[in-house]
């Protein structure tokens, strides 16, 4: 029967998966002591994570195809069952039949046997007067018995042949059901697999995610020391002469220069004020950065760290998040900022029942009303009164920042932070398409923020630039062929000019040289060129490109980014995933 050989078949497909095993890859714990032990970890977890990637994946592609074949094969096993039902009607049919055949071949196997034994054609020659008609009465006797013989015959064999058809649908049935119960126990057994092995994978993510906030932590703490202003409000940003006049005093150096300020989240508060001199109104501007399903009007008391409790709009009026250049010609920007403010004390307050801190973490609070460019913040703050976006009955937690740099990030694009569904990811151009930094620079809806394109920090003995010379942008570089070839060595890879926040030796410069070339690294002596490669889609360097010395190497951006912040001098800061390297 075929479809009971395609079961089998089947069967043996299911067989020749090969069971996952699951083992935790060696050094994949949560726990480590330093930036550079928790970046082994992650590689180790990761690798571990990508090997089950790859090992599961035959099977989860031959779970798709077999749920696919258990629902074709729970079809036919309907089909055949309902066939073996017909079976059994018709055996049963043919069992009524064979009854009154018996009947009739028991009357001829009893006439047969009397015809066989009163037969005797050569004393019925002899008895009889007419040889003619005794031969003629032979031979219909003869083909009475004959068709006696025949009747007898035919039911023997179908009853044979009932009595087979019999054992084999019960065979049939006994195998249709060994199959059902085979086909259920192996898909659920496929099925257990693919969950443990996902399972595996997301304690590995989670082991990951904890390691990486530890590094965070870590990296956090050694950079917390810098004392680099990153809020666009306290004066971060800009410091070199591409946009101020300022001159280091020396040339062939590189300028680092970063897109936009580090949180990239939700309102871009340039980006909705070149919105507005386009002519876009408020809700236009609030939808491009947010998901939501309405704007709605909302009332509460808003309680305030130090300063007692506001009403929703009294509160709102008390925010200093816009520029005070700002007038009511960009009131849309305005508009929006205040929904966007409201909207967010709503949410991290729970409607009231908490309460908001008054500084950059939580939203820049001041105990007087913005009265500043003829009320225009009043003015906006009163043409929206108690407006707040809302995403399943509850305000969003809107957050904003001043320069997105063309590009905005969902919550879930920034470490440490959870994917949010009101947060949308998107290039900031109305094309919502660059192709180079220049296209950037042209078109982001944010590119006349004064921190759009910007190196960040800088050191008085420069003129107060954050200018590097091509020996110090070649120290950066050993540090990382350093931290490569050697992880053991990270702990000496800080800044020189800082104490080393591990209370370890820090190497200099000579010293840093003198460790790779013990390690059969060529050092560079001098950088003279740097280019990166981005991906403009999302807004992101790629890979940095370094060359001097006759010799090249290239490396991952954030790789390059963690360890040109971890060794650049004073507050010499990248601040993003997007920068570009200019040449002074």
């Amino acid at each position: 029967m075929k479809t009971f050989r395609l079961l089998v078949l089947c069967s043996f497909f299911f067989m020749s998966l090969v069971v996952v095993r699951p083992a935790y890859a060696q050094s994949c714990d949560s726990s480590c002591s330093s930036t550079e032990e928790c970046k082994l970890k992650m590689a180790k977890c990761q690798e571990a994570w990508d090997q089950m990637e790859v090992a599961k994946k035959p099977h989860v592609d031959a779970l798709r195809k077999m749920e696919a074949d258990i629902a074709a094969f729970l079809n036919r096993i309907k089909i055949i069952e309902a066939e073996l039902v017909q079976k059994g009607v018709e055996i049963a049919k043919g069992e009524k039949e064979l009854e009154a055949l018996l009947v009739v071949a028991n009357r001829r196997i009893r006439s047969f046997y009397m015809r066989s034994t009163n037969i005797n054609l050569l004393a019925s020659l002899l008895t009889s007067s007419d040889i003619g008609a005794s031969l003629r009465n032979y031979g219909y006797q003869q083909a009475i018995t004959n068709e006696d013989k025949r009747v007898i015959t035919q039911t023997a064999v179908m009853v044979k042949t009932l009595e087979d058809k019999k054992k084999k649908l019960e065979s049939e049935k006994t195998t249709l059901a060994a199959m059902k119960e085979d086909v259920d126990s192996r898909a659920v057994s496929v099925r257990k697999l693919v969950a443990d092995a996902n399972a595996y994978e997301a304690k590995l993510s989670s082991t990951i995610a904890s390691l990486s906030a530890k590094q965070q932590a870590f990296l956090g703490a050694k950079l917390a020391g810098l004392g680099i202003p990153l809020f666009a409000i306290s004066g971060g940003g800009c410091s070199s002469d591409l946009t101020n006049g300022k001159d280091p005093g020396f040339s062939g150096g590189f300028g680092f220069f970063t897109f936009g300020v580090p949180n990239r989240v939700g309102l871009n508060q340039y980006g909705a004020w070149g919105m507005a001199k386009q002519n876009k109104d408020y809700d236009q501007i609030l939808s491009w950065y947010y998901q939501y399903d309405s704007i709605e009007h909302r009332d509460a008391r808003i309680n305030v760290d130090g300063y007692g409790s506001y009403s929703l709009d009294d509160y709102v009026k008390r925010v200093y998040e816009v520029p005070a250049s700002w007038t009511d010609h960009e009131s849309a920007a305005l508009k929006a900022q205040a929904i966007a403010i409201r909207s967010y004390a709503l949410a991290y307050t729970n409607n009231g029942q908490g309460s908001i801190c008054t500084t950059q973490q939580c939203q820049v609070f001041k105990p007087d009303p913005k009265t500043d460019n003829n009320n225009a913040w009043i003015n906006a703050v009163d043409n929206t009164a108690g407006l707040v976006m809302v995403q399943g009955g509850n305000p969003i937690k809107a957050f904003f920042s001043s320069t997105h740099g063309g590009y905005v990030f969902n919550t879930g694009d920034l470490s440490g932070w959870s994917q949010t569904s009101y947060t949308r990811r998107r290039v900031d151009t109305p094309s919502q398409s660059v192709s180079s930094f220049s296209d950037l620079r042209n078109t982001a809806y944010d590119k006349d923020s004064p921190w759009f394109y910007c190196d960040w920090g800088g050191r008085s003995s420069y003129g107060g630039t954050a200018w590097l010379k091509q020996d110090e942008v070649a120290d950066i570089v050993n540090v990382l062929l350093l931290a490569k070839a050697d992880s053991g060595t990270q702990n000496h890879l800080v800044q020189t000019d800082k104490t080393n926040p591990d209370g370890a030796e820090t190497w200099d410069a000579s010293r840093v040289r003198s460790e790779l070339s013990s390690r059969g690294v060529t050092p560079y002596n001098s950088v003279s060129n740097i280019s990166v490669n981005a991906d403009f889609g999302i807004g992101r360097v790629t890979t940095v490109n370094v060359s001097g010395d006759g010799k090249s190497d290239s490396f991952a951006g954030d790789e390059f980014k963690t360890y040109f912040n971890l060794r650049a001098p004073a507050n010499i800061q990248i601040v993003g995933p997007l920068f570009n390297v200019e040449r002074k």
